[in-house]
């Protein structure tokens, strides 16, 4: 049935022509674990470039799918903050005009799922369009941020940073000590912690991983390098923390060898940056010890569990020749390295971890990452590029680069004044995403009315579309269809209740044990929080799964969906039409695609048939697969 039909043909053959094609082999993400920038350090400067060119790209395949053209004539932007003043001043500078404002239903969609991770319902939407406020916008943010839903959304977010898994290639967490800081993260953000007290609880804090009380140290579990010498292990807790939460993943690279004759054409600071320092950095962990919690009885409840603790006593030894690092042994050396930080600053006493902790939080590079970050999520395309690969001697806009290198940042004073601003409201997480949001720059329309070229995707001049998350694109078929997850849930290790959403699973490798939904959840490449990232890309499976999984088929059935059941019992077919591209789409048909779907439900054997054939469709639409 679901391919017979002309509606589904028309409606939906624009998918195939808005997915980006997967990028070649030489293209590809450079992992920061297995020190490629050693082996060849081009593919690390492609990096920031491939970025670049897959959010000009997203633009324009989007935009020629959806067939996304604005009329003539110019509109007055709004500058509503320093962000503003930042993006439309450099537009002036450059000579390049923006794009015009977004409609209200393409903002409430956009902010929606960009703050939560669901569409809006038919019923918000409408309410939206008809209020006449001019704080509107602004309200509904702030409804948006402090909705339950939010918390489920940035859960996720945190999580993959953290990397919060079950297992990992180099140590597993157990259930427990995963479930354990999930449920720490998700109050984290339900209560509007600081992101500078949750890097502290992650790398600074002692005890069992499975204890509610210390459920931060499961990141420095994950760091324990197995089967090596202890320097292995000091070794990746500095890498994980530097990249996480500075944005310094070259300390993988250094690690190994010097940056000199390696990360010359990638990183200023890099480039000068040896290895010693980094192994005095590293030394900041060389009296963490992690002790596994013996017991014969399989019943009890730390069973398998570690306890993080500090010993009084360690160093940075320089005599080992084997492990997963280039021998240590300096012949004409020192024997042992004791911290310092990379600014020059050396612990004066107490634990060690937690001095470097405190170095940490006071860099400047922390609060830099963590704004960095943010403008990702929300814009899609960072200001510095790559996240994990920030050059420290390339990002001040009071310190111009050294002779031969640009800024690596697209606004290098934009940057630098939202860092201050991430600072000066203590590194909250909602406040800081407020002041994005209500942006007019992020407001403004995918649509764009001069020539689009890759020189103004990094100028920001319109909406850069973002592929839904395989976890969003699940929860928005059962919301749109309003369907449920059969048995009430799926089955989590470890947690009494069924998970009714997958907005709500623990990570990516959940759920266990049902095929159909993980197939198609990771066809939508959502990686496992150790050695694979999220990506962005699409993907031939990705497609066919949106066009013959049960998880889409099973729903699109009256049988199960409770809305398309009151759509087949619809009077007026306009108002079903107009309902339905609402509940699955969150706007108004096009004059065009109303004709079409009409013209369908007309030539249908049966209203069930032709309501069956337009959900389907319409999930198959790109724009629903799109925050755009």
């Amino acid at each position: 049935m679901f391919y017979q039909n002309s509606l589904v043909i028309a409606l939906s053959a624009v998918l195939l022509s808005g997915m980006a094609a997967p990028l070649p082999a030489w293209a590809q993400d450079v992992s920061s674990e297995n020190c490629t920038f050693r082996n060849d350090p081009t593919t690390a400067d492609l990096l920031a470039a491939r970025t670049r060119r897959g959010a000009y790209e997203r633009a324009l395949r989007v935009s020629r799918a959806l067939g996304l053209a604005e009329a003539g004539g110019s509109q007055t932007l709004p500058r509503n903050n320093f962000i503003d003043e930042h993006i439309f001043g450099r537009l002036e500078t450059e000579g390049v005009a923006p794009a015009r404002l977004a409609g209200d239903e393409e903002f409430l969609r956009r902010v929606t799922l960009d703050l939560t991770g669901q569409t809006p319902s038919p019923s918000q939407i409408r309410a939206f369009l008809a209020d006449g406020s001019p704080e509107k916008r602004s309200r509904v943010i702030g409804e948006l941020l402090d909705s339950e839903a939010f918390v489920e959304k940035w859960t996720i977010w945190l999580g993959d940073l953290l990397q919060n898994a079950r297992f990992a290639a180099n140590r597993s967490q157990q259930i427990q000590g995963r479930n354990a800081m999930h449920e720490w993260i998700r109050a984290s953000i339900a209560g509007g912690k600081s992101f500078r007290d949750i890097a502290w609880e992650t790398v600074a804090t002692t005890g069992n991983n499975y204890d509610a009380a210390a459920p931060g140290v499961n990141f420095v579990v994950r760091s324990f390098a197995p089967m090596g010498p202890a320097q292995d292990t000091y070794d990746m807790m500095l890498e994980r923390t530097a990249r996480v939460f500075l944005g310094l993943g070259h300390y993988d690279c250094l690690l190994c060898h010097d940056g000199r004759r390696h990360l010359d054409s990638v990183s200023a600071w890099g480039a000068y940056a040896t290895r010693a320092e980094a192994q005095r950095m590293a030394a900041f962990f060389s009296r963490t010890q992690m002790t596994p919690y013996r017991s014969a009885d399989q019943s009890d409840p730390y069973a398998g569990s570690y306890t993080i603790t500090d010993r009084p006593n360690g160093q940075y030894n320089l005599n080992v020749n084997f492990g997963n690092r280039p021998s240590r042994i300096l012949p004409n050396g020192p024997a042992s390295y004791t911290p310092v930080y990379r600014d020059g600053r050396a612990p004066s006493g107490g634990t060690w971890r937690e001095e470097f902790a405190r170095f940490m939080i006071e860099d400047p590079m922390f609060a830099r990452n963590f704004a960095n970050r943010l403008w990702k999520a929300m814009f899609n395309l960072a200001l510095a590029e790559p996240v994990d690969a920030l050059d420290p001697d390339r990002l001040d806009p009071a310190t111009p680069p050294p002779p031969g290198w640009d800024f690596q940042a697209s606004h290098p004073a934009l940057l630098e004044e939202l860092t201050r601003t991430v600072r000066e409201n203590d590194f909250n997480l909602r406040e800081t995403l407020r002041i994005i949001a209500n942006s007019t720059a992020y407001q403004l329309s995918s649509r764009y009315e001069g020539e689009w070229d890759i020189t103004k995707a990094e100028l920001f001049a319109r909406r850069i579309p973002r592929r839904l998350e395989g976890e969003e694109v699940h929860d928005a078929i059962l919301r749109a269809t309003a369907t449920s997850v059969p048995g009430g849930g799926y089955v989590v290790p470890g947690w009494e209740d069924r998970v009714p959403r997958a907005m709500l699973l623990p990570d990516p490798l959940e759920p266990r044990g049902v095929g159909a939904v993980n197939a198609f959840l990771n066809s939508f490449q959502r990686g496992n929080r150790d050695t694979v990232q999220r990506e962005q890309s699409g993907s031939i499976l990705m497609m066919l799964q949106l066009m013959n999984s049960p998880l889409v088929n099973d729903r699109v059935r009256l049988a199960a969906s409770p809305f398309l059941r009151s759509m087949r019992d619809a009077a007026n077919p306009a108002a079903v039409v107009d309902e339905m591209f609402l509940a699955f789409l969150a706007r108004h048909p096009s004059a065009q695609e109303r004709a079409i779907a009409l013209r369908s439900f007309e030539n249908a054997t049966s209203r069930a048939a032709a309501v069956e054939d337009l959900a389907w469709a319409l999930i198959n639409r790109v724009d629903f697969l799109f925050s755009y």
